[in-house]
């Protein structure tokens, strides 16, 4: 009966925010109501949402989502095309478990994991 997941990650300025996801990873907004402390946004067939925590130290955050793909030789191309930084950890590779991942830090130091199945 479960259909969807959308992960609620902190953010500290929404501007901020916005413009990395929707400038940067080519997320779009979702919706047409600007919710004051709150950001909606999605990218194909996923979508993110974030909260407002001023106070929030990116140091001490440990906000994560994975995020599954069907493209990733592209998608990640297209992020270095773009330069944009790649976790110094994160860069793509075929992990142990049989997935093929990179990761990167949003502005608020969330990571994003993306991975896909190996072939």
């Amino acid at each position: 009966m479960l259909t969807d997941i959308n992960p609620k990650l902190p953010m500290r300025n929404k501007a901020v925010t916005k413009d990395y996801y929707l400038n940067k990873l080519g997320f779009k907004e979702l919706g047409n109501a600007d919710f004051d402390g709150y950001l909606m946004l999605q990218k194909d067939n996923i979508q993110i949402h974030f909260f407002e925590f001023k106070e929030l130290d990116p140091i001490k955050n440990y906000g994560q989502v994975y995020i599954r793909t069907d493209a990733i030789d592209q998608f990640y191309q297209s992020l270095l095309s773009n330069r944009i930084r790649i976790h110094p950890n994160g860069h793509l590779q075929t992990k142990p478990w049989g997935q093929k991942e990179f990761s990167l830090l949003d502005p608020d130091s969330n990571l994003l994991t993306f991975g896909q199945a190996s072939e």
